[in-house]
């Protein structure tokens, strides 16, 4: 999964289509994420020994990870993402195996996976 807990994501299908937020949850195995202000629900709370005072409580429900874009800065829109690897000569190749070729025979320890937007570069 490209995005990840605090990231700024646009909504791009739903009822919140064009809201941006920051990721709060990502719960991987169904494919889901919590975005604080998106798909604010209500629910009915029943009064408790601990909580006396019942009522209707608002909370931010999950949406599909599929509903949402990174958000980026520069265009203000939600964009797609891409990776790519850095080596320890800082220059970008598009997968692990040219990045470790490009330094012979010594490949370096750890290669640093980044996110890139594709129509700008910007890293995320």
């Amino acid at each position: 999964m490209y995005i990840k807990t605090n990231d700024t994501v646009q909504v791009v299908a739903g009822k919140d289509k064009g809201k941006t937020g920051k990721v709060v949850k990502i719960d991987r195995a169904a494919g889901k994420v919590v975005v604080e202000g998106v798909n604010v629900v209500k629910r009915h709370k029943r009064p408790t020994a601990v909580d006396q005072q019942g009522g209707i409580v608002e909370k931010t429900a999950p949406i599909s990870i599929s509903n949402v874009m990174l958000f980026s800065e520069k265009l203000q829109r939600g964009v797609r993402v891409s990776y790519r690897y850095v080596g320890a000569s800082g220059e970008y190749h598009a997968t692990a195996k040219a990045a470790k070729d490009s330094f012979g025979n010594q490949a370096p320890e750890r290669l640093k996976k980044i996110r890139l937007c594709l129509k700008t570069g910007e890293v995320f």
